[in-house]
């Protein structure tokens, strides 16, 4: 089953409608900043999760640019999981203008 995508403006009116958002980036990338209300799950953690983000409906996934979260996408599609990969990751969320926030 091929994974759908979408681009971060229409990832925007997702999240303001309540979305779920999983940023499979690394720890450290996620505390340097990321996406207000976005759930932290490390690509290597992701076959770990599954239960988690089985019951959440359309998971929106995010990385830097994209790549990640299409990995970790086409793996929670093949468990039966709705999966939205973000094209262009949080590069393009920054160049929005967009609020990032830090831990």
């Amino acid at each position: 089953m091929a994974v759908r995508e979408v681009g971060v403006q229409q990832l925007h009116a997702a999240l303001a409608k309540g979305a779920t958002l999983v940023d499979v980036r690394e720890q450290s990338e996620f505390d340097a900043g990321h996406v207000p209300g976005a759930v932290h799950v490390a690509l290597s953690t992701v076959p770990d999760r599954v239960e988690e983000l089985r019951g959440v409906g359309t998971a929106y996934l995010i990385c830097r640019t994209g790549a990640r979260s299409m990995r970790a996408c086409e793996f929670l599609v093949d468990e039966g999981i709705a999966a939205t990969n973000v094209v262009g990751g949080m590069v393009a969320w920054v160049d929005q203008g967009w609020p990032v926030v830090s831990v």
